[in-house]
């Protein structure tokens, strides 16, 4: 309950009343009003007479005197558009200015956090000599993501502020606090991550008009001798994608429509706001950017045209995810032909080794992409066997060419890239670096030859951890919650549920809780020794720390892994038309959760003791069918009307939608 105390409670207890409550609505961390109050103050410099009463709902008298400034906390990470109600101004020249950061490593009067690659952020000015009123910032100086604002006067005059607010502008489609899944435990570390993923998600989708415009790309290289200036103007008034409503990458920086997100955010984003508009418009946006020989785009306009195959193919992915999530049809009829141009791009590269062999650089930043790569050719793997259950979808038939050139890439990748000594791949056949993005694939895209190599490839990985979780070596001294977010998958896949609770407790709670953090969104990435760092950005000339992004929807595959493998709710046919009931609760004893789609809800619930199931029940919608696994369960499922289907070694198959609790015994 902590949590609610970053917010006023009376328009949170009316929101809830009004809308009805949600299940486990106090984890929630989006606000109950778009018309936020910082909460609290973090520090005051200079003379500053009454400022707590800025933290008030209904605001006071506060008055600089003075060079001074004020930096608020909010506790979590917000999102908007700054809006000062001033009283009065002892000059007609006065200014007030504000500063954003994610992080209190980076508090300033002086700058922002950077929104872009060009270092930091200008501050915001307003006029408030001008006389008494509300000031309030343009639209296109929306900041994505903060926690801390500083209000600051530079000048000798006098100046009285009434309120500081923030117009909070996240999620502009959404309800923000009415979502349509839940997830609850006995770990409430676990729990909390589950939320944080969707409210990094749900900054991380922008009125599209909103996007970082990206004024200084592109004009800086390693061989350019220009200094930009200490700061920078920032704008995001750059359209992405039509519609009002879009999924992007980063809330505060990387406001664009990144691929990557589409094949581990938007799963995130469907268990828990349902918000599959916003994704929808993303991927529209991608797909109108193809180029006439297929290719897709590595981000969203205006950031510069590169070839990345792997980019390419997490679009691709994309339209997979949304189709399953969504059920809809006849969306992917109409976009049918680009789809299979764009696999046939990718096709495209496979030479006389039945692999694919890259020869574009870009990718999530690591080096060394390239050859025969491991995660190309895994990834390709996987969006082939995909393309085969959305060729089946629409037409009632596969392709037996890609699944003849998808049998090629399993047997060549195994014949050339397996190390059995180290107990992985390499990343080609030239290295001896066993990167964690082709492995973690490897077992998601069931590449592997057998479970036994998924459990040696699970225990690899498991040994390489540090103190802060999962390294990509690929990638220097890098944590990558994106990559990572694969690698939790894969230990589940590979039925070690013990080792991807431990990766979530270490990595996903480092980033959750460490105080340097927003203890609300996850981080792009940092470093081994848990330092603010990201070695990708460390050659980028211009950049600076402080252009991490806090919020990054990239790193939000708990939420998904959690309603999926923990709570045992898989979709495996059209918005769950078919499914698969096989919870992995690990060391959990208490397990609450459930989601929907077009057909309805999914749910699971069950408690447990000395590794056994004391009480079970589950439901999925009418109509739908599935299989039930509860490995070294006995008993019987009793339906709602009471039929009885025996499990045999755990496990049903065709049982029907509906409310089933498990009956334990013979």
């Amino acid at each position: 309950m902590h949590f609610l105390t970053a917010w006023r409670l009376v328009p949170l207890i009316l929101s809830v009343i009004a809308c009805g409550a949600v299940p486990y609505d106090e984890y929630i961390l989006a606000p109950a009003s778009r018309n936020v109050t910082p909460p609290s103050i973090y520090q005051v410099n200079g003379s500053v007479v009454n400022s707590a009463d800025l933290t008030n709902v209904n605001g006071g008298n506060t008055t600089f005197q003075g060079p001074a400034s004020v930096t608020f906390d909010f506790g979590r990470s917000v999102a908007g558009l700054v809006s000062l109600d001033i009283g009065s101004s002892s000059t007609r020249d006065a200014f007030i200015g504000a500063t954003f950061t994610e992080s209190s490593l980076w508090i300033s009067s002086l700058a922002s956090d950077g929104t872009a690659d060009s270092g930091l952020d200008s501050p915001l000015w307003f006029p408030v000599g001008r006389g008494p009123g509300i000031y309030t910032a343009e639209k296109k100086h929306t900041r994505g993501a903060f926690r801390y604002l500083t209000i600051v006067t530079n000048t000798t005059a006098s100046v009285s502020v009434r309120s500081v607010r923030v117009i909070f502008t996240a999620a502009p489609s959404q309800d923000l606090r009415a979502y349509t899944g839940y997830f609850n435990s006995d770990d409430e570390l676990i729990n909390r991550i589950w939320y944080a993923g969707a409210y990094t998600n749900q900054l991380c989708t922008i009125d599209p008009s909103t996007g970082n415009s990206l004024p200084f790309l592109g004009i800086i290289s390693a061989d350019d001798n220009i200094t930009l200036p200490e700061t920078t103007p920032w704008y995001s008034n750059y359209t992405i994608s039509n519609g009002t409503s879009t999924l992007t990458d980063g809330a505060k920086r990387d406001r664009l429509i990144w691929p990557g997100d589409m094949s581990i955010a938007l799963e995130s984003v469907s268990v828990s706001t349902s918000d599959l508009y916003s994704v929808r418009t993303a991927l529209e946006a991608l797909l109108s950017q193809q180029k006439p020989n297929g290719r897709l785009p590595y981000a969203s306009k205006p950031f510069r045209d590169i070839t990345s195959f792997t980019y390419h193919l997490h679009s691709l992915i994309g339209i997979s995810y949304y189709y399953q999530h969504s059920g809809d049809r006849a969306w992917l009829a109409r976009h049918w032909s680009r789809y299979q141009k764009g696999l046939q791009w990718a096709l495209s590269s496979i030479d006389d080794t039945g692999m694919a062999n890259i020869t574009a650089s870009a990718d999530w930043l690591r080096f060394g992409m390239g050859s025969h790569n491991i995660e190309a050719n895994a990834i390709l793997y996987f969006v082939l066997q995909e393309a085969q259950g959305l060729s089946q979808a629409l037409h009632n038939q596969t392709n037996s060419t890609w699944a003849t050139i998808a049998n090629g890439i399993k047997s060549a990748t195994n014949k050339h890239l397996w190390n059995a000594t180290a107990g992985l791949y390499k990343d080609n056949e030239t290295t001896t670096l066993h990167p964690q993005d082709g492995n973690a694939w490897a077992i998601k895209a069931n590449l592997t030859l057998s479970a036994n190599q998924s459990s040696t490839i699970s225990s690899a990985l498991r040994a390489r951890w540090g103190k802060y979780g999962a390294p990509a070596p690929e990638a220097k001294d890098t944590i990558s919650p994106f990559i990572g977010g694969f690698e939790l998958q894969a230990h589940f896949i590979a039925n070690q549920p013990d080792r991807a609770f431990e990766l979530l407790r270490t990595q996903w709670g480092f980033m959750l809780d460490d105080p340097r953090m927003t203890n609300s969104t996850f981080i792009e990435g940092y470093s081994t020794d848990g330092a603010i760092h990201y070695a990708p950005y460390s050659d980028v000339p211009g950049s600076s720390v402080p252009r991490l992004s806090l919020a990054h929807g990239w790193s939000t595959g708990p939420t998904a892994a959690l309603s999926f493998y923990v709570a045992g709710l898989h979709l495996t046919g059209r918005a769950g038309a078919t499914w698969r009931f096989a919870p992995q609760p690990g060391n959990l004893s208490r397990v609450d959760a459930g989601y929907k789609t077009a057909l309805g809800l999914f749910a699971s619930k069950f408690a447990r003791e000395n590794d056994a199931y004391r009480s079970l029940n589950f439901t999925t919608p009418q109509g739908t069918f599935g299989e039930v696994q509860l490995a070294g369960t006995d008993g019987t499922l009793v339906s709602e009307a009471g039929e009885k289907i025996p499990l045999v070694d755990g496990a049903a198959t065709n049982v029907r939608g509906g409310s089933w609790t498990l009956q334990l015994g013979d």
